[in-house]
């Protein structure tokens, strides 16, 4: 392992910058040219068609079978015009990755001639193998079939990829009985119920709104690291994250990397993916370092939801793929290495009104404001009623490594305003009478006509916050690096539609029960809303032991773990919330509870064998080796009488190099031992609890004397790729 480790040393030494030619057009020439957008569409198909299409896309209408022959024949001749040899089906099935199965556009026909075909059966639906996917007892092995639908609403794109070219078709993916196995299937339900709730409530404001769509911009962090290193960690090939490592002597501590100066071979290989993500696009507007050595981000401009999480998911495989052609790869996970920043995927959520307002915008005027006063407060309340969901929605084994340290939310769910919305709703919340003036006196002494004084900039960030507001939108800052979106958005989709159908039917009640003028009977069930969710509101450090401690005052959740977290998927109010507005079934539920319970098992399993194999083989033969270099050492010293201060001195290093060997060796094998117990638990979430409880609990144990052993065993022989290597060797 050592040889390795110098090996992979060696050749980082040896790596120069990746040329990467400038683009020679500006990116609005090449942006979206692998896309089979609606500038494609236009030119390929007829006029009558391509609206079809764009009322398909729009409003959701049925695309009927010659709509469907019509388009499929117009991206085969798109596609193949462009190089293209193959299609697929590019679904998101519940493995958190992408899936794709290609096929050939070749066919033959009866008399053996050889010709290009695309049907409209192909382009609409295929069956996919659905046994190996997980389905939490949905499907059982031996049942294979599921179904694979095309999405009108998300262009088809072509991947490049080895010197050959695919048409990829973006679907959503269900069980042969009917059930989603996908994440895309509920978001575009919870995107269809937001709608059909928002709309109803912007009349209130401007009966011109007919259609309220979900923005969102999802800013994505990684690390670098050079791909002979990565090669020569085993534990970050295997699990993703280092389990051993101690810290360099330079961290983050002097905050000299965020916004520095991008490293050339780093820059190169931003240009090369940001250039290929233009193209399929995604429009990647950022880029920077940030916080952690080796820590990058970068970050979209605003799409509708459902495309920016198809982009999120192929933007992380271009990524990888690109890393390659620059000798690095791309660490995804959230806490890759202790003691510094892990990485998150921050969502910045919005609402939209087909007029081009947006919802959680303040206004120029009163009215406006009142509007956005509306959607600002019910978004607060909806968090407040399911903040254990939304904290269910973005719990993982990689992510429980993230939340809660000191750069990450933590795992108590609480809203962010900032100072001058704190002020309005605190006013809100005294005033205990309506005034009961007409037009803008009313808006006047309710405050309501000073949010325009509220710029984007004067609404400061809080990094601690989960939820936070930051000017025009809500930032959902807790989800993880590595996570596919549609969860955590379809769960704040359903919840807030949800909120909006109760918020109408009480406004309605006031005005046809009470005869309670629109603007008072809105101001009064806000006022209940603001005085009610008051709790879930927090503008202090998330990281403080003084925060949990007020949180538990105000009887908000602190779920640590995500065994404990998922419970919420069989809570009586979780599951009617789910079911009654058709966003899953109580047995698509059930089944993403068990699926997201194994995943929890596998990773904590896989990172535990790993633990176990590099400390019995790598670590300790290492440190035995080395052991005995002192005790001979040491030995020799006393027969030429040499004994002295540097002989005792080695002595004591012999000590303690037995301890730590010995601890590790005691607690590996104790450790094996509970994995075992822990794999006979047949119920999925004792085990996952066993497993978060007693296994991890070895973790640091056995971290701490590894850890140790790195600074006292001879750098030349330490087996493992270090931390001052991993991150600073670019």
């Amino acid at each position: 392992m050592a040889k390795l480790r110098f090996k992979a040393l060696e050749l980082v030494s040896q790596r120069t910058v990746s040329e990467v030619s400038s683009p020679s057009q500006k990116i609005s020439d090449y942006y979206g040219e692998n896309v089979f957008g609606l500038d494609a569409m236009r030119s390929t198909l007829s006029s009558d068609y391509f609206k079809k299409l764009r009322r398909a896309i729009d409003a959701g209408e049925k695309v009927d079978r010659n709509l469907a022959d019509t388009v499929a024949a117009a991206m085969k001749a798109w596609a193949v015009d462009k190089g293209a040899t193959h299609y697929t089906h590019w679904f998101q099935p519940l493995t958190g990755a992408t899936a794709e199965k290609h096929d050939s556009f070749f066919d033959l026909t009866s008399d053996g001639k050889a010709i290009e075909s695309f049907k409209a059966s192909a382009l609409v639906q295929q069956e996919p193998d659905a046994s190996s996917f997980p389905s939490g007892g949905i499907r059982n092995t031996f049942e294979a079939r599921g179904y694979t639908a095309w999405d009108p609403s998300s262009p088809a794109f072509i991947l490049e990829s080895g010197g050959s070219k695919t048409l990829c078709i973006p679907t959503i993916f269900v069980s042969y009985t009917g059930e989603a196995l996908d994440y895309k299937t509920p978001l575009l339900k919870s995107l269809h119920l937001l709608n059909e709730a928002a709309v109803p409530v912007c009349q209130y404001f401007d009966k011109d709104v007919t259609k309220v769509g979900v923005t969102l911009g999802i800013e994505q962090e990684y690390f670098l690291v050079d791909r002979a290193l990565f090669d020569a960690r085993p534990d970050l090939a295997i699990s993703g994250r280092t389990v051993f490592g101690h810290a360099p002597a330079k961290g983050q501590q002097l905050e000299d990397h965020y916004f520095g100066s991008i490293p050339s071979r780093v820059h190169a290989y931003m240009v090369d993916f940001e250039k290929a993500a233009h193209k399929l696009g995604i429009p990647l507007r950022t880029r920077h370092n940030e916080v952690a050595p080796s820590q990058f981000e970068c970050a979209p401009t605003f799409e509708d939801a459902s495309l920016a999480a198809d982009h999120n998911q192929l933007l992380m495989d271009i990524m990888d793929k690109v890393a390659e052609r620059h000798g690095f790869k791309v660490l995804l996970h959230e806490k890759p290495f202790k003691g510094i920043n892990g990485s998150g995927k921050h969502n910045n959520w919005a609402m939209s009104t087909n007029t081009g307002v947006n919802l959680l915008g303040p206004g120029k005027k009163p009215k406006e404001n009142l509007q956005f006063l509306t959607f600002f407060i019910n978004t607060i309340q909806a968090v407040y009623k399911n903040a254990d969901l939304l904290r269910a929605t973005i719990a993982s084994a990689s992510n429980d490594h993230r939340l809660g340290a000191n750069e990450a939310p933590p795992a108590i769910m609480s809203v962010f305003i900032g100072q001058q919305l704190t002020e309005l709703l605190d006013e809100f919340e005294r005033t205990e009478k309506v005034p009961m003036e007409k037009g803008d006196n009313m808006y006047m002494k309710l405050g309501i006509d000073k949010i325009p004084e509220i710029l984007l900039d004067n609404t400061d960030r809080n990094r601690t916050s989960p939820f936070a507001f930051t000017g025009n939108k809500f930032e959902l800052r807790a989800v993880g690096s590595s996570a596919n979106v549609s969860a955590p958005m379809t769960a704040l989709n359903t919840m807030m539609a949800n909120q909006l159908i109760e918020f109408r039917t009480k406004v309605d009640e006031l005005i046809d029960g009470q005869g309670m003028k629109k603007e008072i009977a809105i101001i009064q069930v806000l006022r209940e809303y603001v005085v009610e969710s008051k709790n879930i509101r927090f503008e202090g450090n998330g990281y403080s032991d003084e925060w949990a401690e007020e949180a538990e005052r105000r009887g908000l959740s602190n779920i640590k773990s995500t065994p404990l977290s998922l419970d919420v998927y069989h809570r009586a109010e979780v599951k009617d919330l789910f079911t009654r507005h058709n966003i899953f079934t109580e047995v698509e539920l059930n089944a993403r509870h068990e699926i997201l319970l194994e995943e929890y098992i596998k990773k904590i399993q896989i990172e535990s064998r790993v633990m176990g194999d590099l400390a019995m083989n790598h670590v300790i033969p290492t440190a035995v080796a080395y052991q005995n270099k002192l005790i001979n050492n040491y030995k020799g010293l006393k027969e030429l009488g040499l004994e002295d201060d540097y002989s005792d001195t080695m002595l004591e290093s012999i000590k303690k190099m037995s301890g730590y060997i010995s601890t590790i060796q005691k607690n590996v094998v104790s450790m094996i031992g509970a994995r075992k117990k822990a794999n006979k638990i047949e119920d999925s979430r004792e085990r996952a609890i066993f497993y978060s409880e007693e296994i991890i609990s070895y973790f640091d144990v056995i971290r701490h004397s590894v850890d140790k052993l790195e600074l006292m065993v001879d750098d030349e022989d330490w087996p493992l790729v270090k931390y001052r290597e991993l991150l600073f060797l670019r």
